[in-house]
């Protein structure tokens, strides 16, 4: 061929001939290279001043919160303080207690103190005569106790004014009572009891996220949300607590939030400790605030700034992605203005070239070509259809002549039939191997196509027991008839049953599913559980083929889709949707001995 025909040569342009579509879409535009990087620092730094800005504020306003909040409680526990500490005077001077105490009849005292109680608020009323003996009480079980060594009953009988004492209990906490003598003009009569109810404000703190601690004067908490901590000093009191409790992570805190290294606002470890002094004996309130709800509000705005930004970048892509899609479709055209111009040169090249040649030599060559593919064909053809009786009649061989070892010749004698079978099969499929090259001209009878199927399994038994190929088959309760020739029928059936185990050959567990179905047409379904098939386009075409040299050359597929298509059906391929692939057999059905229209 002459070089100045070259169509590479031909196609090669300079750089100053290139589509304007390819100079252009190049590179990127470098503004725009720029307008994006603009955006992402104007987005960095939003999103950081917003961040610093946000949680300076909610920090303040949480800490604001938090001191209101501890006033409010301990102006409450200070009201609820001086309100019982008024009612042992009261109930001193209460004429039926006094008189009760002189008389030593206390039938009805214990009344009195319930209706009392009822009007305080308190806890527990109780009264004591001068040996400390409980003669009177709210609470019946406390009746006829002693409590003459108790610190609430000597204080008061040395003093003339209300003592306040806090009572450990057993069971862990504290009781906290007032108490004050009674007296008449002869002398100390007993002593009245007050129990505050401290405890409803533990119960009423339980409810919010903070934890709350009273201690007194000596720093050992007497009131707390965390039972743990009573009873404790606040050092110790936060490294006994564990993160499941109820402050949770603010075991570790510190009483400022400026000094907590980053890693701890990350972590969540950071808490705000504020402490206000109750002017009674000495107590002090201590709360602790995590500052969990400080990053989630950061958080929603942050992620709201994020999100109108995303929104920003996703429409300046899809602008760019729309300017490209043009740049592109401009390139397409112009390429194909290209390849247009290529066909034309190497039709002008070829039919040249077609002028020189010589016709004589031309046609001796497809001729002796033509002799030489038919016979490729034919032999080819032969090889891959006997090669499965073949098989068969080697493992029915070596059967037959263990049986005969074992003395069972009447079981040998029984292989030995189906070798029999196998051989006038081999010599039906060599009469119907012309199939391929000749069509028509064959006899046709109704053929059931499950005992066809039967006959194709038991063909394919030996190969099938020793893959340890686990067989679906789905057949329907009517026998399924097709007008055709019964050989060539399960000449396909082979073929396929034969592809699929091939196909499973890298499965562990390899499966197939056979499916019978009458509607319409009569169709079988071959399914495999194999990798599946990478070109379908090229499937039927004659040696064509995906298996390693010696397990076949490619007719298989082919002979079958012939022969299909001379029984006036169709072949199909496709790959399943959970992987392996799926062929499917289609021939017209007969009903009542009536070829059915497709």
């Amino acid at each position: 061929m002459n070089s100045s025909h070259d169509p590479r040569r031909s196609s090669a342009l300079p750089p100053a001939q290139l589509p304007t579509a390819w100079r252009r879409s190049a590179t990127i535009g470098w503004r725009v290279r720029v307008a994006l990087a603009l955006v992402l620092i104007a987005a960095a730094v939003t999103v950081w001043s917003t961040n610093w800005m946000l949680t300076n504020r909610f920090t303040e306003s949480t800490r604001n919160r938090a001191e209101l909040r501890l006033a409010l409680y301990s102006g409450n526990l200070l009201s609820e303080l001086r309100r019982n500490a008024i009612v042992p005077q009261l109930l001193a001077r209460d004429p039926t207690l006094i008189g009760a105490l002189q008389s030593n009849d206390f039938s009805l005292s214990t009344q009195r103190l319930i209706s009392f109680v009822e009007e305080i608020g308190a806890a527990s009323l109780m009264l004591l005569d001068k040996e400390g003996r409980a003669v009177a009480a709210t609470d019946r079980n406390r009746l006829g106790g002693l409590h003459r060594g108790e610190a609430y009953f000597v204080d008061a009988i040395r003093a003339n004014s209300t003592i306040f004492s806090v009572i450990p209990r057993e069971a862990g906490g504290y009781r906290f009572a007032y108490s004050r003598k009674v007296t008449d003009g002869a002398g100390v009569l007993g002593v009245i009891v007050v129990e505050a109810d401290l405890q409803k404000f533990e119960r009423a703190w339980a409810g919010i996220s903070d934890a709350v601690l009273v201690s007194d004067s000596t720093g050992t908490i007497i009131l707390s949300t965390e039972s743990r901590w009573r009873g404790l000093n606040e050092t110790e009191a936060l490294e006994r607590q564990t993160p499941e409790g109820a402050i949770q992570r603010a075991i570790r805190a510190t009483a400022d939030w400026t000094a907590l290294p980053p890693d701890a606002y990350v972590g969540g470890e950071g808490v705000m400790r504020m402490e206000a002094r109750i002017p009674f004996r000495g107590w002090r309130m201590t709360s602790f605030t995590t500052y969990a709800s400080i990053r989630e509000k950061v958080n929603a705005v942050l992620a709201l700034e994020i999100m109108g930004f995303a929104i920003l970048l996703a429409m300046a892509f899809y602008f760019l992605s729309r300017k490209t899609a043009l740049r592109m479709a401009l390139f397409q055209r112009e390429s194909a203005e290209l390849r247009a111009l290529n066909a034309r040169l190497q039709r002008e090249i070829a039919e040249r070239e077609r002028v020189q040649e010589n016709l004589a030599v031309a046609e001796q060559t497809l001729a002796q070509s033509s002799k030489l593919a038919a016979l490729g064909e034919m032999s080819a053809a032969v090889s891959h259809e006997l090669n499965q009786p073949l098989a068969a009649m080697k493992t029915y061989l070596a059967g037959a002549r263990l049986l005969i070892r074992r003395n069972r010749p009447e079981e040998a004698l029984s292989s030995f039939g189906r070798i029999d079978d196998l051989i006038e099969r081999m010599g039906a499929i060599t009469r119907q191997l012309k199939s391929y090259a000749r069509k028509g001209g064959e006899s046709l009878a109704p053929v059931n196509l499950g005992d066809a199927l039967a006959s194709s399994l038991s063909m394919m038994e030996p190969q099938l027991r020793r893959r340890h190929v686990r067989i679906t088959r789905i057949l329907p309760d009517d026998p399924v008839f097709v007008m055709g020739d019964r050989v060539r029928i399960e000449q396909v059936m082979i073929n396929l049953l034969r592809n699929a185990l091939d196909a499973t050959k890298s499965v562990p567990d390899p499966e197939l599913d056979v499916i019978l179905a009458a509607g319409e047409t009569a169709t079988l379904t071959v399914r495999d559980n194999g990798d599946g098939i990478k070109d379908l386009d090229a499937l039927f075409e004659p040696f064509y083929t995906t298996k390693q040299p010696g397990d076949g050359v490619g007719l298989g597929l082919a002979i079958s889709s012939g022969i299909v298509s001379d029984l006036g059906g169709r072949l199909t391929a496709r790959n399943g949707q959970h992987g392996g692939a799926v062929f499917e057999m289609q021939l017209p059905i007969l009903e009542d001995g009536i070829e059915a229209a497709e």
